[in-house]
């Protein structure tokens, strides 16, 4: 199967017409997420296809798979035909995605997918998951059993003892405590092992795929997905199952991702990158800075109250740098990729953003704000814009590939008193 790249709002080219016709069919229907929210993953515009801000995989046919990167600038640097630097950017973005926050991405594991499509990418990550928990040892729990044998085991169940064995006395209906493997969480790993042996065409996967359905050959696969899920119940004894159940979350019921409620039900993993981004900045800020709590999606304060002194509109920040109790700085992050036009001083900053972000700094009583965005062609140095004599916002170009740098000049940018360049580190 072949791979054809393209980045986020480019056009898709290289398909034949039949391949043309079925992604034009796609992108037309209605697609929704798993809440049932309208969501728009593809665009056609004068007959042309367009990628959107869904980054991931779609099989367009048994032949053709279309991978969609999201547009990350490489601190100037020209990616490769393959497009290599941007694959792992976005994997590790990825690691802090809320939909898959408590996986694990292994730096050496994002090194070794370099040459992998990414189909194969994130089924080699799920099946790296689940060696790691097999080598822990997988949950098991007693189950009650009721079985008819041809020896004693436990207790006999006489009415139905009785009832099967009146004529062969050489069996008996038991009743006993299996110590048993065959539990929820692990029939939905063993179903989601069994999809995989049929769409995996990586040996090395295929090998990694063959020696854990050994270990969960004793295992039946789910009847029931979806009851199954529900009673995944993880108890003292599977918390080491707390980064696979993600993944299969994400492979056999695609959580949190794009999915298509009509005809053209196309194999796909897409995933918002509003979320992505936003999650990435605000593990980020989190990880490589100590001064400050890091307050993700809050906290929630009422921007007003009625007449019969209820609070209402609510408020929640992205991102609030806390000291203590007390607010310092609000962030709030967005992917979107600013163009400098000639003589715009709004740079393609949307009028709305400004208005939350004004609100935000006067009801949390902050100096400064900042709206995060993606580091790219049209912003790649701070600019500042004054809401009002005491509050200030800056637009900082994130650098997804130096987060750590990034985080720092943006504290620093922050912090300082002259706002208007940032201070020697």
């Amino acid at each position: 199967m072949s791979e054809r790249l393209v980045r986020e709002y480019e056009e898709i080219t290289g398909l034949d017409e039949k391949e043309k016709t079925a992604l034009k069919a796609l992108a037309l229907e209605e697609q929704t997420d798993a809440s049932g929210n309208f969501r728009r993953v593809l665009s056609v515009r004068s007959g042309r296809i367009y990628a959107v801000n869904y980054v991931g995989i779609v099989e367009v046919s048994r032949k053709t798979t279309l991978l969609i990167l999201p547009k990350v600038d490489l601190a100037g640097a020209e990616d490769g035909p393959n497009q290599e630097g941007t694959r792992q950017a976005f994997l590790r973005m990825l690691r802090d995605w809320r939909g898959l926050r408590e996986a694990q991405f292994p730096e050496a594991a994002i090194g070794d997918l370099k040459r992998f499509e990414m189909w194969e990418a994130f089924y080699f990550l799920f099946m790296q998951s689940v060696v790691r928990l097999a080598q822990r040892g997988l949950a098991r729990r007693y189950r009650p059993v009721e079985d008819n044998l041809p020896f004693l085991r436990g207790r006999i169940r006489f009415p139905e003892h009785l009832r099967q064995n009146a004529v062969n006395r050489a069996r008996f209906f038991v009743g006993y405590d299996e110590f048993s493997a065959n539990r929820p969480a692990n029939r939905l790993i063993r179903t989601a092992l069994d999809q995989l042996a049929v769409r995996a065409r990586r040996p090395r996967n295929q090998q990694l795929i063959h020696g854990l359905r050994v270990v969960f050959a004793d295992i039946p696969p789910s009847s029931q997905p979806t009851v199954d899920w529900d009673r995944r119940l993880v108890d003292r004894s599977m918390r080491h199952y707390g980064e696979v159940l993600p993944w299969v979350g994400l492979l056999l019921f695609h959580h949190g991702l794009a999915t298509f409620s009509g005809k053209h039900r196309n194999r796909a993993l897409l995933f918002p990158m509003e979320e992505v981004f936003e999650d990435f900045v605000t593990a980020s800020v989190h990880r490589h800075q100590e001064v400050y709590g890091v307050h993700a999606q809050g906290p929630m304060r009422p921007l007003a109250t009625t007449e019969g002194e209820r609070k209402v509109f609510y408020m929640m920040p992205d991102i609030t740098l806390m000291k203590g109790k007390d607010p310092k700085f609000i962030l709030d992050a967005k992917w979107k990729r600013l163009g400098a036009v000639a003589d715009d001083p709004k740079m393609g900053i949307a009028q709305s953003d400004l208005y939350q972000l004004f609100a935000y700094g006067k009801k949390y009583r902050v100096p400064k704000v900042a709206l995060v965005y993606p580091r790219s062609e049209g912003l790649r140095e701070p600019a500042w814009f004054t809401l009002d004599d005491d509050l200030r916002l800056v637009c900082f170009p994130f650098d997804v590939t130096k987060p750590k740098e990034s985080v720092g000049k943006l504290l620093d940018l922050l912090e300082a008193r002259n706002s208007a360049a940032p201070p020697a580190r």
